[in-house]
């Protein structure tokens, strides 16, 4: 076998098993989850109590998590968002996030308390 073949084949074999990595850019490049959770933080800051749901995500973009149900007759919604940092795992957990509350598809208010009062 001549070198040019050789070099071809050794070549193919080192791509096919060093393969390609992708890294999600929310959990591997620390800037791009840093700079979101900051964007969110300043998003919520700015927020007004009675926001449309729609105008709500059209500013702060898809949550991380959400829930609904129904309490006395009310839809309520609550959209998470992540805004801190608190493990390393790749996941965002609901500490990692906070709430954004809505009733009927208008914010009533956000954060830990406003969600333990409509749970």
């Amino acid at each position: 076998m001549n070198t040019l073949p050789r070099l071809m084949l050794a070549t193919l074999l080192v791509a096919t098993v060093t393969g390609c990595v992708f890294i999600d850019g929310e959990h591997g490049d620390t800037d791009d989850w840093r700079s979101a959770q900051e964007d969110n933080r300043e998003a919520i800051s700015q927020l007004s109590i009675g926001m449309s749901q729609d105008a709500v995500v059209d500013r702060l973009g898809t949550p991380a998590d959400s829930e609904a149900f129904t309490r006395d007759g009310e839809e309520v919604r609550v959209l998470f968002y992540r805004t801190r940092h608190r493990h390393s795992d790749g996941e965002t957990s609901r500490d990692e996030t906070t709430p954004l509350v809505f009733r009927n598809g208008e914010l009533i208010g956000w954060g830990q308390r406003v969600y333990d009062t409509v749970r």
